[in-house]
């Protein structure tokens, strides 16, 4: 309980029942609350209480969760924070957008308050496991490095969002092997997300345009692979 209280939540909905229902049942659990009513002033409390995760509703007045979640990822101190989609919507559009932008999670409403503890608490259980890795590779012109969450080529400074970075880094980090997508979500997003295989699929197209695409090579019908050779 001693940690979870250092931890520091931000609760983003329209809908006042459930800032009142999640706050209440966050603070049982011993987490740090802030909450905001729409996105626009979700992002200006985030920048200021800096949370360890934030529960982002899609479907608000002013500016909708996607948006809201773009701009939050553009702040450098909350690059590694968890962002957890809340939204009532289940279309494959909201969905992909929402890992598109930098999503960790996704829940669809109604929200089961122990169900939600459960999703945060394996959040914080996957970056554990995470830390324990190597913190740097080196192969071909590029060193990836896990403490900076950064990427350099070639003497070049490159910066991904936080699962793009993931995806490169478990992929160079098994040079030659071909992954599944299906291998992919459960090792980069876990078991306990539902996430579209669309959603690899998307995240691969970003990385590529920004290292290049010299490095991970489409198995046509199996998955994806860093190519060493």
């Amino acid at each position: 309980m001693s940690e979870k209280q250092k931890v520091r939540v931000l609760v983003v909905d329209d809908e006042p029942d459930i800032i009142e229902i999640l706050s209440y049942n966050l603070q049982k659990e011993g987490y740090e609350v802030a909450t905001a009513e729409d996105g626009v002033k979700g992002v200006k409390i985030a920048a200021k209480f800096q949370p360890d995760v934030i529960l982002l509703d899609i479907m608000m007045p002013h500016q909708d969760g996607v948006e809201t979640c773009r701009q939050i990822r553009e702040i450098p101190e909350l690059k590694n924070t968890f962002i957890i989609f809340l939204t009532a919507r289940s279309e494959e559009y909201s969905e992909v957008a929402a890992f598109d932008v930098g999503a960790d999670d996704y829940i669809t409403k109604p929200i089961k308050p122990r169900a939600l503890m459960s999703r945060i608490a394996a959040l914080f259980r996957r970056e554990s496991k995470k830390e324990q890795e190597l913190t740097q590779i080196k192969i071909k012109d590029l060193t990836i490095d896990r403490t900076s969450y950064t990427i350099d080529k070639s003497g070049k400074t490159i910066i991904l969002p936080k699962k793009e970075f993931e995806l490169l880094y478990f992929l160079a980090k098994n040079p030659n092997m071909v992954f599944s997508r299906d291998e992919l979500l459960q090792n980069i997003w876990g078991v306990d997300v539902f996430v579209l295989a669309r959603t690899v699929d998307v995240h691969i197209r970003k990385v590529r345009e920004k290292i290049g695409d010299d490095y991970i090579t489409t198995v046509k019908g199996v998955g994806y692979k860093f190519e060493l050779n």
